[in-house]
């Protein structure tokens, strides 16, 4: 029996139909899968926020200033910053006395239940719980840490609880040269000695020479030529929230002060503050 012949313009129309079918349905399938690993990638960086825990039991020691909960969740001490570990970072210098500073958090935490409290934000968006911790025989496990050296004080604007403690025993640690205080590479930085420091934390003490605020950002000058000398920068929104009330960035002007924070270079070396824990009068 013969086969029925169809005409060449219908087979046309067909195979039209057909690859249009299938362009549609490879791109809502792209489309799906776009879609698909857009979402599993924003929910990788961005962690759930863990409920502010009163207690828990340390299980694992990260760093000087980091452990791990036997609940998993991870505890950044707030408030300070004990020296780095590499921690898996590519080409990342470990820090001097860092390797000392995890030992010592270890011996005063491990396998120990602790009291967890908080001053300001209680996590960060690494899904860490940002808290002060407290030994069962009652003893404050950042300040045992900056007493004997082992860390520096490190605060935020959202985060400043016990600021003035912190920055006491930190002050009678480094007179007493005790842990890293006793090494070159965390010496207190003189505001004309910052060239090779950019890019790093540092705590400089110098004169204030010159106070400024231009279109609602302040400037505390260190030098004459505030080109090329070191800076203090205040946002006009930090000025906003932490300055507006309390002494005004001209009682800076003349006085020896203490600052502390990440240095960027900006017309000669800069320190951006956001709090005025920041900045200390020096006696």
């Amino acid at each position: 029996m013969a086969k029925p012949r169809v005409p060449q313009k219908m087979v046309k129309e067909t195979k039209k139909i057909v690859s249009r079918m299938t362009f549609r349905y490879l791109a809502a399938l792209g489309c799906f899968g776009w879609a698909l690993v857009v979402t599993t990638g924003t929910a990788a960086q961005q962690r759930p926020s863990p409920e502010p825990a009163a207690s828990g039991t340390v299980q694992t020691i990260v760093d000087g200033d980091t452990l791990i909960l036997r609940s998993g969740v991870q505890v950044r001490l707030v408030g300070i910053q004990a020296p780095k570990l590499p921690l898996g970072r590519r080409g990342f210098k470990e820090w001097p006395l860092a390797a000392e500073a995890r030992a010592a958090l270890a011996r005063l935490t491990s396998g120990k239940t602790l009291k967890l409290s908080y001053g300001g934000r209680k996590s960060d968006r690494h899904g860490r719980l940002l808290a002060h911790l407290t030994t069962p025989d009652g003893a404050w496990v950042q300040g045992a840490l900056l007493t004997d050296g082992m860390a520096r004080v490190y605060t935020f604007p959202d985060n400043r609880g016990r600021a003035a403690e912190m920055l006491a025993l930190e002050k009678s640690a480094r007179e007493a040269r005790r842990g890293i205080w006793a090494l070159a590479y965390y010496r207190l930085r003189t505001a004309n000695d910052l060239g090779r420091d950019i890019g790093t934390f540092q705590v400089i003490e110098g004169t204030v020479i010159k106070a400024a605020i231009v279109r609602g950002r302040a400037y505390l000058n260190f030098g004459q030529n505030w080109r090329t000398d070191f800076t203090i920068a205040i946002s006009p929104k930090w000025m906003r929230r932490h300055w507006r009330d309390g002494p005004g960035v001209a009682s800076y002007e003349g006085r020896p002060v203490r600052v502390r924070g990440w240095l960027k270079s900006f017309n000669g070396p800069l320190i951006e503050a956001t709090h005025p824990e920041q900045i200390e009068i020096v006696p």
